[in-house]
C-alpha cells in the first residue's frame, strides 16, 4: 500500500506540474491577486511540482520528495484560505463559493498528511 500511495502522489504531482504549462490560466486565476508576477509563480511552481513528484516517485528519494511535497502544499494554503476569504455565495465558479473554497483546503490538507506519511513510509 506504502507504494501505490507513493506512486499515485508521484504521478499526481507530475501531472498538475505538468498541466501548469498546458493551461496556465487556470492556475493563473487561482494566486491571490495580492501576490504579483502571477505567470511567473505559475511556471514556478509547475516546475517545482515536477521536481517534486520526481522525487516521490524514485525509491531513494521518496522521503525527501514526500516531505517537499507537503512544504510545496502547505505554502498553496495561501491561495486556498484567500480564496476562502473572498467567496461569495453568488459566484457562478464552484471554486469560488465558500463551500468550494472550503473544499479547496480540505482536499490540500489531505494532500498534505498524504505526502508526509509519504515521507514517514520511505524513511
Amino acid at each position: 500500500m506504502n507504494r501505490i500511495a507513493a506512486v499515485s502522489l508521484g504521478i499526481f504531482l507530475l501531472g498538475v506540474g505538468v498541466a501548469h504549462f498546458t493551461v496556465p490560466g487556470y492556475f493563473r486565476g487561482l494566486v491571490p491577486r495580492w501576490l504579483a508576477r502571477p505567470a511567473l509563480l505559475v511556471a514556478a511552481t509547475g516546475a517545482a511540482e515536477i521536481v517534486v513528484g520526481a522525487l516521490v516517485l524514485a525509491p531513494r528519494w521518496r522521503a525527501a520528495g514526500g516531505w517537499a511535497a507537503a512544504a510545496l502544499i502547505t505554502v498553496y494554503l495561501a491561495s486556498h484560505v484567500d480564496a476562502l476569504w473572498s467567496a461569495r455565495a453568488d459566484q457562478a465558479r464552484f471554486l469560488e463559493r465558500p463551500v468550494g473554497a472550503v473544499a479547496r483546503l480540505v482536499v490540500n490538507l489531505f494532500y498534505i498528511c498524504r505526502s508526509i506519511a509519504v515521507a514517514k513510509a520511505a524513511a
